[in-house]
């Protein structure tokens, strides 16, 4: 299916520069990052791909994903002083630069984090605009914008799973807007990215982590909320 962008997704957010795609996009991985895992990293191992890997000193894609992974917002004027917080912070980071990978979109990002016992390993991609979308999510393909709310299950592969967490949102009066479904391996574990209109009610999330089919469920608001 073809994306649809809008006369603002070309013009871009409010941001620091110099560009939208090295520095606003950058900043909105790295949210999408401290959202999922719950607050700023203890660790982070930032992996630069293609064009990010000759240019991100110089563009300041260092700045925006250490800034985007402590929270702050694409036009938060204290991007300039990343490196200054993420000392006061005590967030431990190391930049790894992949210059020649063809099999990623040439501003392609992976984040291995870790906050506590809690790991988390993403892909994203910085499309121009600050349009962003996440490619992976801990070894499973994902293409989610991280525009709208967004529902992330794992649970075993099993039959009439993905119709029955379809139903249990219809229920909740919440639109489904864009699905995707990755899996290890058939009756193994799979991943429903749920991407919604709105956002359904804390108790239908914790009824779903109570299933015992279930692994996980993160509820990924919008990124720039």
């Amino acid at each position: 299916m073809a994306e649809k962008s809008s006369i603002f997704d070309m013009i871009g957010p409010i941001m620091i520069g110099p560009s939208s795609s090295h520095t606003a996009g950058v900043v909105r991985i790295g949210r999408v990052g401290h959202k999922m895992i719950g607050g700023t990293p203890d660790h982070a191992e930032i992996v630069f791909y293609n064009s990010f890997a000759r240019t991100y000193e110089g563009h300041g894609s260092d700045k925006a994903i250490l800034s985007g992974l402590m929270g702050m917002s694409t036009e938060d004027e204290n991007i300039k002083k990343a490196f200054e917080i993420a000392e006061e912070k005590a967030l431990e980071y190391e930049f790894k630069p992949v210059g020649n990978a063809s099999a990623h979109h040439p501003n392609t990002i992976k984040l291995i984090l870790q906050k506590g016992d809690v790991k988390l390993e993403i892909v994203g991609v910085s499309k121009g605009g600050g349009i962003i979308s996440i490619r992976q999510v801990n070894g499973y393909s994902s293409n989610f914008s991280a525009n709208s709310p967004t529902l992330i299950v794992t649970a075993e592969d099993r039959k009439g799973s993905i119709s029955f967490i379809s139903n249990l949102l219809a229920q909740e009066d919440v639109n489904i807007a864009e699905m995707t479904v990755s899996r290890k391996g058939k009756h193994q574990t799979a991943c429903q990215f749920i991407e919604m209109d709105s956002a359904p009610r804390n108790i239908t999330l914790q009824y779903l982590e109570s299933l015992k089919w279930v692994q996980d469920v993160t509820f990924l608001p919008n990124v720039d909320d």
